[in-house]
């Protein structure tokens, strides 16, 4: 049996967009939890969440393939390059068949299988986005992951709701 060694960190959380910022807010017992902010809430009983606020995916993705990739994707993307880089991994030096992804989602694209829901009931089914599965899909995070790095290991997901963390 081989060892797997956590080498690098990255995080993009309701504390921070950042393995620093989430540190130092769960060291400062800070919630991420709060009113909503990305709709309008009041139609609903509940009125919080803990939402990922602050968050520049162009920081880390070509605006034109951003556009492309639902909320949870860009978040997979983020974080894996700041876990490449806080490990220092130089994948020119690497066996990339040796590397795997293995990425978590609570759900999946959400954010685009509503969006998409919109435009087919205000616009009509041909206005669909052929783009829709693709997007929805919680697979397309690792498989994305592992071509923009050239990593050719094993590639797998999991979608387990709030056990998606343990079990990636």
């Amino acid at each position: 049996m081989r060892r797997v060694v956590i080498t690098g960190l990255g995080a993009v959380t309701p504390l921070g967009n950042s393995v620093k910022e989430l540190w130092e807010g769960l060291l400062a017992g800070r919630s991420g939890v709060a009113r909503l902010s990305c709709f309008d809430p009041t139609r609903f009983s509940s009125w919080i969440a803990a939402e990922v606020k602050g968050f520049d995916p162009h920081r880390y993705i070509d605006p034109r393939e951003a556009k492309r990739m639902d909320r949870f994707v860009q978040f997979a993307m983020a974080a894996t390059q700041m876990a490449v880089e806080d490990a220092g991994l130089v994948f020119e030096r690497e066996d990339l068949e040796r590397i795997g992804v293995y990425i978590g989602s609570g759900i999946g694209g959400i954010a685009i299988m509503e969006a998409q829901k919109e435009v087919l009931m205000t616009k009509g089914p041909r206005r669909i986005s052929p783009f829709l599965i693709p997007m929805l899909i919680i697979n397309i995070a690792s498989g994305l992951v592992s071509i923009r790095y050239g990593l050719k290991g094993p590639n797998s997901s999991c979608v387990t709701a709030c056990a998606t963390g343990n079990h990636a």
